[in-house]
């Protein structure tokens, strides 16, 4: 991650309901992205197209407190460019993070957090090979924790 498209995804609103996935532009927010465990992901014309995150960064905090993250997995965040959010274009770029989650950790149990009013980005997960695991709720917005162990269903 860079600087200036951690700043260029800070500036990133969604539409509801997917407004929970939106940025504040806080520096705190910016600390976030620039402690290496965040990458862009760029077209080939060099349009920054959506990022990904890996271990703790890609976990919601809360989860710590109902022992969501207890099992050795890789956990994988992800968020495209609101542009391209709902094209049809989420099971490739997801396909593009997990292919990289695999090579820098070597092994691939993955696991990844999703709000579970977020329909559209479940869909792409299970037709990913992720199931789910189990659920527990952060405020007023519930999560599920859906995994894909080695041996899954793989579509890589």
């Amino acid at each position: 991650m860079t600087l200036e498209k951690a700043q260029e995804i800070q500036t990133w609103t969604y539409d509801e309901p997917y407004s929970l996935y939106s940025f504040t532009g806080d520096q705190e927010e910016l600390l976030e992205f620039m402690n290496g465990s965040y990458f862009f992901v760029i077209d080939d014309k060099r349009n920054l197209i959506g990022y990904f995150c890996y271990g703790e960064s890609a976990q919601v905090p809360a989860g710590h407190q109902v022992d969501a993250y207890e099992e050795n997995f890789i956990d994988i965040g992800l968020g495209l460019h609101p542009n391209k959010a709902g094209k049809g274009t989420g099971l490739a770029f997801l396909k593009v993070g997990l292919a990289y989650a695999i090579e820098i950790n070597g092994f691939s149990n993955v696991r990844l957090t999703v709000a579970s009013f977020n329909r559209r980005a479940i869909k792409v997960y299970e037709r990913a090979g992720f199931t789910y695991e189990k659920s527990f709720t952060n405020g007023s917005t519930n999560f599920n924790i859906m995994i894909k162990r080695n041996g899954n269903s793989t579509h890589l």
